[in-house]
């Protein structure tokens, strides 16, 4: 994972409701209980993917853009730049699912 986590509820994303997600679905990714939201800053260019549920993210505001409010489904990804801080939370009671994941560097042919 390479993001710092700003968030003090931190500890309740383990505690989400296991059962209500199928196992395939939790490998390899976080759970956000619905009710809690989450901080975090990308340590070097990051892709954020939701894998269940839907969450609302905020991107700060940069030099080159402002504040930006999105929501995203299952499937759906969002690249954020290094330095870049995002809040998400669950989009409704239910929960969500994800991973964050370093961002693939491009190979110069």
């Amino acid at each position: 994972m390479s993001a710092v986590c700003t968030s003090s509820s931190l500890p309740s994303v383990a505690l989400a409701r296991p059962a209500a997600v199928p196992p395939a679905v939790r490998r390899g990714a976080w759970q956000l209980e619905a009710g809690h939201a989450i901080s975090l800053k990308a340590s070097s260019a990051s892709v954020l993917r939701v894998r269940q549920g839907r969450v609302w993210v905020t991107r700060d505001a940069t030099v080159h853009s402002g504040s930006e409010d999105l929501v995203l489904a299952p499937g759906e990804s969002l690249a954020v730049d290094r330095g870049q801080r995002i809040v998400m939370e669950p989009w409704d009671g239910n929960g969500a699912t994800y991973t964050w994941d370093v961002a693939a560097v491009a190979r110069a042919a």
